[in-house]
């Protein structure tokens, strides 16, 4: 957990003020700003299903370290870059060690947990990640407002880095046995075959997020007037993620990951329709379209703090012990490929029918993973379960 935290806080803590950085220090136009922000989504997303492969056929422990050291390294980069070309070839393939010790960091996490305790174990690990979001871009806007210096933030996103390379060095796990007969490679060494309509569904649960992440602020000013309120819609969403982890953690102590599953889903479904549907149907009432634009973040963080840790586990326990790592690549690869398909089609919807008609698409593909969820998916999980001690 403490060093999730130190690999998602040295994350979070440049994400909303490298834009800022981008057209300050080398005066990049916004189209340049998405492009080079773009490259590390991409690289970590063509990085994933590899790591799963290589956590899955080498030493856990050591490519978690190997991975961490670069992902720590690559900071290094962003201090020495000094043309915009030179900072974009290192955020681009930053992308790389992020992708891959995400992997690695929650397949190790899984290993050193009791296996009676897996189940809510992994809902308390992914907690680290979203204190991480919530603490981190506030501290460093707080930086960069009294000194001005993003020098300063490379190197505390470098020293914080290192303090988790430096954490999970002292982690102790069991050497695996070796798989006899293990097929050199094969689809399924990349991606959890067994697991397929998991990582459908939490595409349709990453779209959705994709759009609202990425389309929220000027949605909130063109249409709503809202122009200062993202910051605390974005706090509010990480509370939400937190009270659920904790909410959560005794039914994942009982194994019921379905059940935390459809809490999740049906909640998340409930306030994406109510941020989109209360400003369509009553625009004139300022006070219950800002109760429902916040009451929103709530209910989505606590939707996604209920599902994801449940979609984790459903996947991890569909795979075999030896494939571990590529069924959370699996996860991972999908819950990217969802965001960046939201991005993507939020931003053409969005440029002929308006940032409104993107967040009712979001509603709509809300609601067609919800389905998919009840009707198809949950049998899906349940027929290929391997634990019996998880329903």
């Amino acid at each position: 957990m403490i060093a999730n935290f130190a690999l998602f806080f040295a994350f979070y803590e440049l994400t909303p003020l490298l834009p800022l950085y981008l057209s300050e220090h080398f005066g990049a136009t916004k189209d340049i700003i998405g492009l080079v922000l773009s490259g590390y989504t991409i690289t970590a997303l063509v990085f994933r299903p590899f790591s799963g492969f290589m956590v899955d056929s080498f030493p856990r422990k050591t490519v978690l370290m190997v991975s961490f050291a670069f992902f720590s390294l690559f900071f290094v980069g962003y201090l020495a870059a000094s043309t915009l070309l030179l900072f974009t070839i290192v955020r681009t393939l930053h992308g790389g060690p992020f992708g891959a010790l995400t992997v690695a960091n929650s397949t190790v996490a899984i290993d050193v947990l009791p296996s009676s305790r897996r189940t809510e174990g992994i809902g308390y690990y992914g907690l680290s990640n979203n204190l991480a979001m919530a603490i981190a871009p506030t501290i460093a806007i707080f930086i960069y407002r009294y000194t001005h210096s993003f020098e300063l933030l490379f190197w505390t996103a470098l020293i914080i880095a290192c303090a988790g390379w430096a954490t999970v060095a002292t982690i102790h796990i069991q050497p695996r046995e070796k798989i006899a007969n293990k097929s050199r490679l094969s689809l399924d060494r990349f991606f959890l075959l067994r697991g397929w309509l998991l990582g459908v569904n939490m595409v349709t649960f990453g779209f959705c997020f994709g759009v609202l992440s990425n389309y929220l602020a000027i949605y909130g000013k063109e249409q709503l007037g809202v122009t200062g309120g993202t910051g605390t819609y974005f706090m509010l969403c990480s509370v939400g993620l937190m009270m659920s982890r904790l909410q959560g953690s005794k039914a994942l102590r009982k194994g019921l990951v379905t059940h935390n599953a459809s809490t999740g889903i049906l909640t998340s479904l409930v306030g994406y329709t109510l941020f989109v549907a209360i400003p369509t149907l009553l625009p004139d009432s300022h006070t219950a379209v800002m109760t429902s634009y916040y009451a929103s973040a709530l209910l989505i963080g606590l939707g996604n703090g209920h599902m994801w840790p449940a979609f984790q586990n459903m996947t991890i326990n569909v795979a075999p012990n030896n494939q571990r790592g590529t069924a959370n690549s699996t996860i991972l690869v999908s819950w990217d490929l969802g965001m960046g398909l939201g991005i993507l089609a939020g931003g053409i919807v969005a440029e002929h029918l308006g940032y409104a008609a993107s967040f009712w698409t979001v509603a709509l593909v809300n609601a067609i993973g919800t389905l998919l969820y009840f009707l198809r998916t949950k049998q899906f999980f349940l027929q290929r379960n391997l634990n019996t001690t998880v329903r």
